[in-house]
């Protein structure tokens, strides 16, 4: 029932989450009836195992350049962001539930952290291409912000249940779960990234090879002391990273695996409310989760990033807006009742309502928001498939399969198109024929290409291979011309009758425009100056290597 919902979800416009919620809870006692699950010890394994499975893949797939712009503020927001926001609707939540401020804490704590089950799912599900800064930021912040809210949750818990530390014990154990967590997933990692891509091994055990040395990473650093969560995360980028042969038959199946995870853990989560018992929090729990989504997160995001990063007031917005819970609050919340705090079924039940808030409201809204927000940028054609050659051990070759559907390439020579050094399209699909090209041969529409290149040359070939429709959306975007970074500054003012400094003639157009958006570029960066729309369209590390041009009407 859960995997076909997902035809609903696509079709109805409803993230795919609060639906396996809905279909566990009619499995349950309150609705058919079906199953009568109260095992919270089992529904808190089930929970940290899945969690743990979605986090590698979501490492897996962590591109390390992501973390040139994202790092530092996703951590700002995983640490000082998720105890300002957990602080904000700890309090809200004493007052409105007349708590005392341990109680109300505890709240806010089992509710202060982004879920990254729901930020991968809902990112990725409805194919948003979002500006650099603001997706690395999001998406690197939901895989390391656990252990800071996991923390919270610990000593609130233990402090009801009256076993709490020292102060110097809790501190200790704060910075054991970030430092062991960061120092383990890093190390497992990088070993565990060249023993896969050592091994000589059946194509269907690496993927099992992998999740049982993700699995046992995460094990043995909670044994530690410290975070298996960010462990296993960090793990899995490092992994990711190093490209090998082992990952093209590792991702396929990890996907399958983080799928049943979402699936398992909310069908069991669902399984484990009680609909009925929930109604006697219901007003009250809204009132806290439109307390977070609206004051707490905004608040907790401008206080964590805008004085220390160069974000913009849309970027801010949005990232606001995506702070998105998932099952990680709910499991959370299964902490005190295992604990044994006292009225233990009122953080459970606030917990799944907001979640269920959350998912619902800012959820369906992702893809307006982004773009009313002008923080997403045009998708590029991408290959219909890809596949590493394996015959080189490092920077190995690969296959792109591209379906030809610009008139830009059609009716061009092959040795016109202008193709990266290395690339060379090794044959063309006609009509269910083969075709081996030469340099005379011209793509026609819907000729199927499959080009021999390295990864990077990937964006190059993208490009060259993109849709009219596409095209269109790239030039009401950056506009209908673009320039190099490397012109003078000099030479554009005076084509274009700027107005400038004497030293500010001297510089490259990609480090003036680099320069005025904060000194960290991204594809999408803007700037209105002297009448004309900059945007940057082309970025290698930090430098700016080609602007679009829109002249304003």
């Amino acid at each position: 029932m859960s995997i076909l919902a997902s035809r609903v979800s696509a079709r109805i416009g409803l993230p795919l989450l609060p639906l396996f919620l809905g279909i566990g809870m009619l499995a349950g006692v309150d609705g058919l009836g079906l199953i009568n699950f109260s095992d919270y010890n089992l529904a808190y394994l089930i929970g940290q195992l899945a969690l743990a499975m979605i986090l590698l893949d979501g490492g897996l797939r962590t591109r390390m350049k992501t973390f040139r712009v994202g790092l530092r503020p996703a951590l700002s927001l995983a640490t000082l962001g998720v105890f300002l926001t957990s602080g904000l609707t700890g309090l809200f939540a004493m007052w409105v539930f007349d708590l005392s401020i341990f109680q109300g804490l505890l709240v806010g704590a089992i509710v202060g952290s982004t879920d990254a089950a729901a930020v991968f799912s809902m990112l990725s599900g409805q194919g948003i291409r979002l500006n650099e800064r603001v997706g690395a930021t999001l998406e690197i912040e939901s895989g390391t912000n656990d252990p800071m809210a996991i923390f919270l949750t610990l000593i609130l818990s233990q402090t009801l249940a009256g076993s709490i530390d020292s102060v110097s014990g809790t501190l200790l154990m704060f910075i054991e779960q970030f430092g062991i967590g960061a120092l383990a997933g890093i190390a497992s990692g990088w070993l565990l990234g060249r023993l896969l891509r050592w091994l000589d091994l059946a194509p269907g055990l690496y993927s099992l090879l992998a999740a049982a040395m993700g699995f046992s990473v995460f094990a043995l650093t909670n044994m530690l002391g410290g975070s298996g969560f960010l462990a296993i995360y960090l793990a899995g980028v490092m992994i990711g990273n190093i490209r090998g042969k082992h990952l093209e038959f590792i991702l396929p199946v990890h996907d399958g695996l983080a799928w049943l995870s979402q699936i398992g853990l909310f069908l069991t989560l669902g399984l484990l409310v009680t609909p009925s018992e929930m109604v006697d929090y219901a007003w009250s729990s809204v009132l806290v989760a439109i307390i977070l989504i609206f004051v707490a997160r905004p608040l907790s995001v401008l206080l964590s990033l805008k004085p220390f990063f160069g974000f913009r007031w849309r970027e801010l917005a949005f990232i606001s807006w995506v702070g998105l819970r998932g099952g990680v609050p709910i499991v959370l919340a299964i902490f005190p009742v295992i604990a044994g705090v006292e009225n233990a079924s009122l953080y459970f039940n606030v917990a799944f309502f907001v979640v269920l808030i959350s998912l619902i409201m800012q959820g369906t809204t992702i893809g307006h928001m982004a773009r009313w927000l002008k923080v997403e940028v045009p998708a590029e054609t991408a290959p219909a498939r890809r596949r590493l050659l394996g015959v080189l051990p490092e920077d190995d070759y690969e296959m792109f399969v591209y379906k030809v559907d610009s008139k830009r390439v059609e009716n061009t020579p092959l040795r016109m198109l202008r193709f990266p050094s290395g690339a060379v399209v090794a044959a063309i699909f006609r009509e269910h024929v083969m075709i081996h090209p030469t340099g005379s041969t011209r793509l026609q529409a819907s000729d199927v290409a499959c080009v021999i290149a390295r990864t990077h040359d990937l964006n190059a070939i993208n490009h060259l291979f993109n849709g009219d429709a596409e095209l269109k959306r790239e030039r009401d975007f950056f506009g209908a011309f673009a320039l190099s970074g490397e012109a003078s500054m000099g030479d554009v003012a005076d084509a274009y009758g700027l107005t400038l400094s004497r030293w500010e003639r001297e510089e490259t157009l990609g480090a003036f425009i680099a320069r005025r958006v904060g000194g960290y570029p991204v594809v999408g960066d803007d700037i209105d100056w002297h009448g004309i729309h900059w945007v940057v369209q082309d970025v290698e590390g930090n430098n700016v290597t080609r602007v679009g041009l829109r002249l304003h009407g």
